[in-house]
């Protein structure tokens, strides 16, 4: 019967709402905004590889390679243009 209860994904959701719970914490307590903002960053990073590797089933398939291969492709074009962006519109280099 332990084979049948979905282990994987009940700590997940807690985890996910443990991550919520320090996510409200910053927001109703008087942290300094850098600390918070630092907070609030790795949480949401957390939450979101959680979400995909758990709930989205990445790591259960046997094309795992191309599958992590296309989200750390996704991720440096963000990055690239996230700061990009940073780069020309508020640090002023063009």
């Amino acid at each position: 019967m332990s084979e049948l209860f979905p282990r994987k994904q009940v700590m997940g959701f807690v985890f996910s709402l443990i991550l919520t719970a320090v996510a409200l914490m910053v927001y109703f307590t008087n942290m300094p905004f850098t600390i918070g903002m630092t907070v609030l960053l790795i949480t949401a990073f957390i939450q979101a590889a959680l979400q995909l590797i758990v709930f989205m089933h990445a790591s259960e398939t046997k094309d795992k390679g191309p599958i992590y291969t296309n989200i750390y492709y996704s991720l440096v074009i963000g990055l690239v243009t996230i700061f990009g962006t940073l780069l020309c519109m508020i640090w002023g280099y063009v």
